[in-house]
């Protein structure tokens, strides 16, 4: 089922999330129509549970059919050669370390549709996780899918892209955020407002 995207201003964005535990009711059934919604008219590469009114520390994620789709040139160009991709349901996400230096990429949020924000992040995260089964992992992600990775987990640390911006240019783009607060945007997707 594709489930509403929930829109910047609504306070399920800024609540702290919980860890998933295995008794977690209807959590396949989350996860799937978390698969759904991300996919429905191709319009993400990740999603976090806060995003479906969920204060879970969940997360889906496939930058795989990204680097599917990239030819070996253009991954060098991007600096992203060295990344497979991943396609994941990631359960208690703890990012152990950032190296590599930083990188500069704008981001876009399925929250926040049409703001582009250009975010500055490590290039290179270790991140102790689970999968749907609750096996445990530690993995070292690069390239596009550690940026994902790192944009994913700040919505379950209740941070948006439009909190990177400066001072000045956050109060610039005041008035878009307050027309999505308000519910005066148009996305592609179905969204949830309310505050």
């Amino acid at each position: 089922m594709i489930l509403p995207i929930v829109a910047y201003g609504h306070p399920v964005l800024r609540e702290p999330t919980v860890e998933v535990k295995p008794d977690q009711p209807g959590l396949q059934t989350l996860i799937a129509n978390m698969w759904e919604t991300m996919y429905q008219k191709g319009i993400g590469l990740g999603l976090a549970a806060p995003q479906v009114n969920q204060s879970l520390r969940l997360l889906v994620l496939d930058t795989h059919q990204v680097m599917e789709r990239m030819t070996e040139e253009e991954k060098v160009e991007s600096g992203w050669q060295d990344d497979p991709g991943l396609k994941a349901a990631i359960l208690n996400p703890t990012i152990l370390s950032m190296t590599g230096g930083e990188g500069v990429e704008e981001e876009g949020c399925l929250s926040l549709p049409k703001i582009r924000v250009d975010v500055a992040r490590p290039l290179e995260i270790r991140l102790s996780f689970q999968d749907e089964q609750f096996n445990t992992y530690e993995k070292t992600f690069v390239g596009l899918t550690a940026r994902a990775l790192q944009h994913e987990i700040d919505h379950l640390e209740a941070k948006l892209i439009v909190d990177y911006l400066s001072p000045l240019k956050r109060k610039l783009m005041q008035r878009k955020l307050q027309d999505i607060v308000k519910g005066k945007v148009s996305a592609e997707y179905r969204m949830l407002f309310g505050s």
